[in-house]
């Protein structure tokens, strides 16, 4: 029999929680329910969950600063829950590494479907490789490996989300070729995103703050068209 994709889920108000856990649980997932920000890091480390449901809004502990603590210890995927509807709320939420954001009230289709996506896209960049099939580009002074999910910019690490590093090594891997922000969505969310370009824009933004231009290579945008790793 096959093990069930375990799914935590964080809200503070438990009848929506419950609810979520009943539509995931009719899907064949393993549910776990949490109230607040503390007991969810406490849950995250020993139920070992496959993906995270994490409400914004939490007593103590927010969802933000959770997401912040997931992230610097683990890739696990992290679907943000939030009433906030507003463009900063849902870019924060990304910046921060959560894979997608949807808004309450939702529907509990596209809820099962979002995670369901999300879930595809994560374990299909995260396949069992052998050592030859590493994902790595290197440029001068830049080393971008996907595999392990690191950065190394002038012989130091560079700590990044893991949407900034997977949009850094997809443009890399292509260099001096021109994406629109459209494609780039579509390449690094995986799916059909509900959101708007602007998103691409904002991290670029923070991988230009964290990788600056180099006399070889650098990250341009090509006005009213989207962007390209442009290699000199």
């Amino acid at each position: 029999m096959a093990t069930k994709q375990k799914i935590l889920i964080v809200d503070d108000d438990n009848n929506i929680a419950e609810l979520i856990s009943l539509y995931l649980t009719k899907e064949c997932f393993d549910t776990q329910i949490v109230n607040d920000g503390e007991a969810a890091l406490k849950s995250f480390d020993t139920y070992k969950p496959g993906l995270v449901l994490l409400d914004l809004m939490l007593p103590g502990i927010d969802g933000y600063q959770v997401c912040r603590e997931i992230r610097a210890r683990s890739q696990t995927p992290i679907i943000m829950l939030s009433a906030k509807g507003e463009i900063f709320d849902k870019v924060l939420g990304l910046e921060l590494g959560a894979d997608d954001y949807m808004e309450k009230p939702f529907d509990s289709k596209e809820l099962v479907a979002r995670v369901k996506a999300v879930l595809r896209r994560t374990q299909a960049v995260k396949p069992v490789e052998a050592p030859t099939d590493v994902k790595c580009v290197e440029y001068p002074d830049l080393t971008i490996n996907q595999t392990n999910y690191s950065v190394v910019y002038f012989g130091e690490p560079v700590e990044m989300p893991p949407k900034e590093l997977e949009l850094l090594y997809f443009l890399a891997s292509s260099p001096n070729q021109v994406f629109t922000r459209e494609q780039l969505l579509d390449h690094i969310w995986g799916y059909e995103y509900i959101g708007d370009t602007r998103t691409v824009d904002v991290h670029i933004k923070r991988l230009r703050e964290k990788i600056k231009d180099h006399e070889m290579w650098r990250l341009s945008t090509v006005w009213g068209i989207g962007y390209k790793f442009e290699v000199k």
